[in-house]
């Protein structure tokens, strides 16, 4: 049985990635890779304070748990297969097909484009243009740790154990999320937190994929929404002005309190008041992961556009490069695709009857 409010949960979360990225091109906190460093308004950064400790943590756990459900209805030849078209294409060759555009887009941005050799600018800007797709490098990585988990753990002894946990062990896991948010950060790239999104896609396999562990949450649900809105603005108030992509920040145990309590009332929210399909939820979660993969380079013409050569107030700059994304993201989907070989290339479809199946 389809899980909607799984469903739900990623395509939301996604369609916020691709409003945080607006607000994060411009954002006046210190995080690196803005484009309008001194146009901008810092009180809008408020959005990216609260929702940058939880928002991915967030898709590595509905990853796990999405992991757990396929299993049981494909074989791990297939399973690993469809997820090697899906993630390792788009993410390899598809740097050169198109995410390459958000690398050239990055050195134009940075004012380093100049001081590349010009027969460099393609190679270079291939090498620049990974983006947002660290997700699907890292997800795939996590997929084959897990088939080894599997393997050690055969009888799913886990697996059933991990589905007894009550309320509070599943509140207490806040303290894992903490100890892992320690370890294994990639020390330049900082989004490369292998840590702490591991254990998030475990926990996602092991916990968030028993029935009875989100009917827990959903019966608690009230209060664990109250309880996030509350730390989220408390959190906001009490790092505002910070690099909120610093280890200070998401190393703090207040950070890593923040955003597993969140986690909890997405799926408990989720389970009790959005756990249906209707055509516009179906058609959002069929083009929602291709989307995710093709917004970077459009979001970040767009806010390199308006902030260069427009002077549009604050706000309407913000509104018209989130308008520009959303349209063309959509449109730059549809028309790859539709193209054979390109659609392969860039999102991983291997032709046009698994377009469905893909989405």
């Amino acid at each position: 049985m389809r899980k909607h409010y799984l469903d739900n949960i990623r395509f939301s979360t996604v369609l916020l990635v691709l409003v945080y990225h607006v607000f994060y091109l411009f954002n006046h906190a210190g995080v690196l890779g803005n484009v309008m460093p001194l146009q901008g308004t810092a009180y809008m950064d408020g959005l990216l304070y609260f929702v940058y400790p939880w928002f991915m943590v967030l898709l590595f756990v509905v990853a796990g748990a999405s992991s757990r459900y396929a299993l049981e209805h494909r074989g791990t030849k297939q399973f690993m297969k469809d997820r090697a078209c899906k993630l390792l294409v788009p993410s390899t060759l598809g740097l050169f097909v198109y995410q390459w555009i958000g690398g050239y887009l990055n050195l134009l941005n940075s004012g380093v484009l100049g001081e590349i050799p010009s027969p460099l600018h393609y190679l270079i800007a291939v090498l620049s243009g990974t983006g947002p797709l660290w997700f699907i490098q890292m997800l795939f990585l996590f997929l084959a740790i897990l088939l080894l988990v599997r393997k050690l753990d055969a009888s799913d002894k886990l697996w059933t154990l991990c589905g007894k946990a009550n309320l509070v062990i599943l509140l207490l896991l806040s303290v894992l999320i903490w100890g892992s948010a320690q370890i294994l950060n990639a020390p330049v790239i900082t989004t490369y937190r292998f840590g702490i999104y591991l254990i998030a896609f475990m926990l996602g396999y092991f916990f968030f994929s028993h029935d009875e562990i989100i009917e827990r949450l959903e019966k608690a649900g009230i209060p664990l929404v109250i309880v996030a809105i509350a730390m989220g603005i408390a959190y906001v108030i009490y790092y505002f002005g910070s690099n909120y992509a610093s280890d200070e920040c998401l190393k703090s145990l207040f950070t890593n309190m923040y955003l597993w309590i969140t986690v909890l009332a997405i799926f408990a929210g989720a389970k009790k008041w959005f756990n249906t399909q209707t055509s516009l939820t179906a058609f959002l979660s069929q083009r929602s992961f291709g989307w995710y993969i093709v917004h970077y380079p459009i979001v970040l013409f767009a806010c390199y556009m308006l902030a260069h050569y427009t002077k549009l107030p604050a706000l309407l700059i913000y509104l018209s490069a989130l308008l520009f994304e959303l349209i063309v993201t959509y449109l730059v989907y549809e028309i790859l695709s539709r193209i054979p070989v390109i659609r392969f290339l860039t999102l991983g479809i291997k032709k046009k009857a698994d377009l469905r199946i893909q989405k």
